[in-house]
């Protein structure tokens, strides 16, 4: 990583960068760099972060922005998960001790008057330093291991934020909150004795019933998808004690309306059972990720086509369910025909969607859906009349 920004920032530099911006970077790494003092593979890798910046932090395609290694880009939030957790908090101090990239830490900076960001790794710091200077932001940068900044820090907060490292020094990933860095069980007392709130986000793959049963101060879980891909689960703590916690399902770039319940609604919720009516529904994975499978069924007066088939059925359609809904009829293996497109589904059945192909002769595409499940104990096909309802 280059030691100053002056450097890659000069206006040919720049300009060579915006010229190969299409390139093929494989065969650019094999030329020689026609700047004396910026390496090839510097430049690529500026190329490599504007690339990533168009689909994933478009803020930082700015003039003057400097962008990190690829693992530094890959572990840092998107732009439109790092809006959503802006949304979340206002206050007067903000403390973000995994900063990284900074793109969580930019967007809820915005709600607050004075920020700081924690970081060990001092020439990312450098860059974060530096790009948010281009921007206008201000904050103080420090160079230093959370757990010793934890130690020595007699300052408070309304907000801390981190983003605990889920990979061990073999790059295996972890899920158990005492196996992540830094462990969250051992310093979550410290956390909220410093601020009057705490965010913490984790891995999409962790399980909500654990997460409630060790962190007692946590009062809400976001479950955050962008277009029906969990990206990740944000962890509220509170410094007050409850019994109830929140659960939000957001299912971010899409239609899709967020679920809101409490972890207890769902074990006191019960889900009736029925073949398949007109409508069928198809929860989004933001939710089939709470497991708010009998909630979501008795809370939009829907039943389940079997207790473990997560798919819902009704006579009438129900709207601003937080899914898909299709209107469909159940058919007989006979009604399909060779070489048709359908798009397939298959949910608690023993074929999976390419061995239905195989043995049917289908086709993938088009705007008609199957789907391969069971009702209540007898295995069914659905057909959808059109693409959608």
């Amino acid at each position: 990583m280059m030691t100053s920004f002056q450097r890659i920032l000069s206006p040919e530099v720049q300009g060579f960068i915006a010229e190969n911006q299409t390139s093929d970077l494989t065969q650019l790494l094999l030329k020689k760099s026609s700047f004396p003092d910026v390496s090839m593979s510097e430049i690529v890798q500026q190329i490599k972060g504007r690339n990533v910046a168009r689909r994933k932090f478009p803020f930082l395609l700015a003039e003057g922005i400097v962008f990190p290694p690829n693992l530094n880009l890959e572990q840092a939030s998107s732009q439109t998960t790092a809006e959503f957790k802006a949304e979340k908090y206002r206050g007067k101090s903000f403390l973000d001790l995994t900063a990284g990239f900074g793109i969580d830490a930019y967007f809820v900076s915005r709600n607050f008057d004075n920020v700081t960001l924690v970081e060990q790794n001092s020439q990312l710091l450098q860059v974060v330093k530096h790009n948010w200077q281009v921007l206008g932001r201000n904050a103080d940068f420090i160079t230093e291991d959370l757990n010793i900044f934890l130690a020595e820090n007699t300052a408070h907060f309304d907000l801390i934020y981190l983003d605990p490292a889920r990979r061990d020094e073999q790059k295996r990933r972890k899920f158990l909150l005492q196996d992540l860095s830094p462990d969250i069980l051992e310093i979550q007392g410290k956390l909220l004795e410093l601020a009057l709130k705490v965010m913490i986000k984790l891995s999409p793959l962790i399980d909500i019933s654990y997460l409630i049963s060790f962190l007692k101060n946590c009062y809400r879980i976001d479950i955050i998808a962008v277009r029906n891909e969990v990206r990740e689960l944000i962890v509220h703590l509170s410094r007050q004690s409850t019994d109830r916690v929140c659960i939000e399902c957001h299912n971010l770039e899409s239609n899709d309306a967020p679920l809101v319940f409490n972890y207890e609604e769902e074990k006191v919720s019960k889900a009736e059972y029925s073949l398949p009516q007109r409508y069928i529904y198809i929860p989004n994975n933001a939710v089939l990720k709470s497991g708010a499978f009998n909630f979501i069924a008795s809370s939009f007066g829907l039943c389940k086509l079997h207790a473990n088939t997560h798919l819902y059925t009704s006579a009438e359609k129900v709207e601003n369910f937080p899914g898909r809904c299709l209107e469909m009829e159940m058919v007989g293996a006979d009604a399909l025909s060779k070489g048709e497109h359908y798009n397939i589904i298959s949910k608690n059945h023993p074929l999976s969607p390419d061995e239905i192909k195989k043995k049917y002769k289908l086709r993938d595409g088009g705007s008609l859906y199957l789907i391969f499940t069971t009702a209540l104990a007898k295995k069914v096909i659905l057909r959808s009349r059109d693409n959608g309802c």
